[in-house]
This record gives structure tokens, sequence and C-alpha cells, in this order.
């Protein structure tokens, strides 16, 4: 079954996304006519994962040009007011403001729509091309037998490529080394259970899905040789921000001596946020943890408390996995120098 995370429709302008709110019962997409209608799709998890929601608020920004240039209206305050709706929708995953400040620099130079759709589509191809640098990284330190834990889902759900962590065990896969992932449910959401296995069953990768609380004993009494994971956001020290349960997770492979390594593209790095501290946590309504689906699984008017995501300290990372190759301890300083060197790249 083939399947894309989203694709531009020329004809009205519309963005479609597959709704991942629906995986794996069924495969259906949603046509979105509105930034407006983007940023809901973007809050309402209909589109997910930190890569996947920069480009698709960035077509959302297109989007308000073209219906701009349409119904001959001022260009500047749509764009302004479509950039605003945007960056409210999640708070967590820097991509989106990443691609929101990406277009802002042409829009507010006067960019048409044209210009904006082309950049938007740069954004989808260069997303494709860093999950498979990051894969290609990864692949140079992996032995030709390898078991993996994995936590929530960051393939082709969660970008427009083959994925980041999930892309690594992919490619793994397919370059014939003899690959098994352990698959965490991912509560409340269960995005391991439902969209990790969904992607893994498609491409034929062996896996086993596990409780979350089951980590430490697996890494304890089974084979694990790595911990990958993604995240939504890394700050300057190296802390990173994941779906809730990552700290859990590298905190389980510290203790049992598994390396922990976070596949980040560079986009996700944020300089100006010097700890993990200081990174807001987005806090979603209480009925992801009460109910799953339309079963209510706790006493009714019970109370619960629903964090999005969580920090893991840098100090218990081995390594994060970047299209620019693998950046390791001490963070604070390398990171530095693999963004110096990006830059200095792009202006040379």
């Amino acid at each position: 079954m083939a399947f894309r995370t989203m694709e531009w429709i020329e004809e009205g302008h519309c963005l479609r996304l597959l709704d991942q709110r629906f995986l794996p019962e069924r495969v259906s997409y949603r046509d979105l006519a509105s930034p407006e209608a983007v940023a809901g799709a973007i809050r309402d998890m209909t589109v997910r994962g930190a890569p996947a929601i920069g480009v698709a608020a960035a077509f959302g920004m297109a989007q308000a040009a073209a219906l701009a240039e349409a119904g001959r209206l001022p260009m500047i305050p749509a764009l302004r007011a479509a950039d605003a709706v945007l960056r409210a929708s999640r708070p967590t995953a820097v991509n989106l403001f990443w691609a929101l400040d990406r277009m802002a620099t042409l829009w507010r130079a006067g960019a048409d729509a044209s210009r904006l759709l082309d950049e938007a589509r740069a954004m989808e191809r260069e997303d494709i091309a860093v999950n498979e640098a990051i894969a290609a990284h990864a692949l140079a330190i992996l032995p030709q037998e390898v078991t993996f834990f994995h936590h929530c889902n960051t393939g082709a759900l969660a970008t427009v490529g083959v994925g980041t962590a999930l892309g690594i065990i992919r490619r793994a896969h397919g370059s014939g080394r003899k690959v098994f992932a352990y698959l965490d449910e991912t509560r409340p959401r269960l995005q391991g259970a439902k969209l990790s296995s969904f992607e893994l069953m498609e491409y034929g990768v062996p896996h086993a899905i596990v409780v979350d609380g089951a980590s430490a004993h697996i890494m304890r009494r089974h084979r694990v040789d790595m911990a990958v994971v993604g995240c939504d956001r890394v700050a300057a020290n190296g802390d990173t921000a994941n779906k809730i349960g990552t700290y859990n997770l590298a905190l389980a492979a510290q203790d049992n001596g598994v390396p922990f390594y976070v596949a980040c593209p560079s986009s996700t790095v944020d300089l100006s946020t010097p700890t993990g501290d200081r990174i807001e946590i987005e806090e979603r309504d209480a009925d992801e943890v009460l109910m799953i689906g339309e079963t209510r699984i706790a006493p009714a008017g019970a109370p619960a408390f629903n964090p999005a995501f969580d920090v893991t300290p840098h100090r218990l990372i081995a390594g994060l996995i970047t299209e620019h190759g693998i950046v390791r301890p001490p963070f604070d300083v390398n990171l530095r120098a693999l963004l110096a060197g990006v830059n200095r790249l792009g202006t040379e």
C-alpha cells in the first residue's frame, strides 16, 4: 500500500494530508483549503512529526498567498494573519517556527505566491534528502546484525521522506542487515503501536510492539544494540525534547549500557534555547489519557495530567545523528561548530 504524508494540489491551492488519526484502521486523506485549516490539522494531529509539521506550515503560507492573489486581497496582511495562526498551532516542535521564519524572510521582502510555493516545495525536497543523509550516517556505525529500540513514530508519516529514526531502521533493513526493532506503544496516543508498526509492516521489517514500561526489562534480558529516537527540538547544550516517555527510555538505556541516539535534522537545533529546561512543553487534553479511542478507561470524573513531550538531558545521549554527520559530546561546542560549518557552506 503506497501512502504520502502530504501533497500539494494545484487546483484550488489545496494541501492534501494523510489523516493519521485513523491509522492503521483506514488510510484516508483530508483536503485543506485554507491556512486556518492547516493550523487545525497540525493542532488535532492529522499531521504530526516535527519535519512534516514544518513542511505543512510552509505550504499553509503558500496557500495564504495564493488565496490572497486570487481574491485580489492585500498580500502582507493576509500572510501576517496566516503566520500568526500557524505559529499558534503547536508550541514545542521548532521545525514549525523554522519553516515559518524561512517563509517570512521571503514574504516580508515582497515575494509573490509562486515564489512562496517554490520555497515550500524546496523544503519538501530538502526533507527527503535530509532523511536519506541521516540514514546514511547511521549505517556507518551499525553492525550487520542489529536490534533497535524505538519510541513514538519518526518514519515517513512524520516527515515527507523515509523518516529520521525509523528511516534509519528501514534503511538498515534495506541494506541487507539482519534487523529487529522493539517499538514501544507510546501512550497516550499510541503512535508506536499504530503508526510505526504500520510502517514497518508495509516494508517488511521484523519488529515487536511492547508496552511503554517494558523497555528496561527488555534491555536487561534481551539483546538491544541501540535505542534510536527522533526529536522536536534540540537545545544549545544538547538536551532534546521529544514525545513523552523518551526520557524514561534514555534512563533505561543508560542503566543497561545501551547507546542512546537521537536522529535530528539540523533544522531542529535551536541555539537560542540554552537548555532543555527552557523548552515549552505542550500540554494536551486530559481525554487522551483517560480514553483510548471512544472507550473511557478511567473512572468518571478522574483527573489527568497530559504533557505531550519531555526533555532528555544531554548526558544520556551518545550522539545526535544529523544530515551532516553524527554530533558527539561536548554538544554545546560541537553543535555550534556544526551549524557554523553549515552556514559557511551556504554562503560560499
